[in-house]
């Protein structure tokens, strides 16, 4: 979830709901959702992930599912 505040940290406001929309969600959403600690589904993280071009990891925000993040390639 840290990787997820962080990231919105570094939006403005409008593209904060941007990427909530392209994510499938709205930025009142993931705002509520970050309050309350609450866990996002699998799909939801997927798409998170893939809205932020990988800066929100889905293995961050669901290693139950998606297990730890990968290693870098060297």
């Amino acid at each position: 979830m840290d990787t997820l505040r962080n990231y919105l940290g570094t939006l403005s406001t409008a593209l904060q709901a941007d990427y909530a929309k392209r994510a499938g969600t709205t930025i009142g959403y993931l705002r509520k959702a970050l309050s309350k600690g609450q866990r996002f589904d699998g799909a939801l993280a997927r798409r998170l992930d893939e809205a932020s071009d990988g800066k929100v990891s889905r293995h961050d925000l669901r290693p139950d599912v998606f297990g730890p993040a990968p290693e870098p390639m060297q």
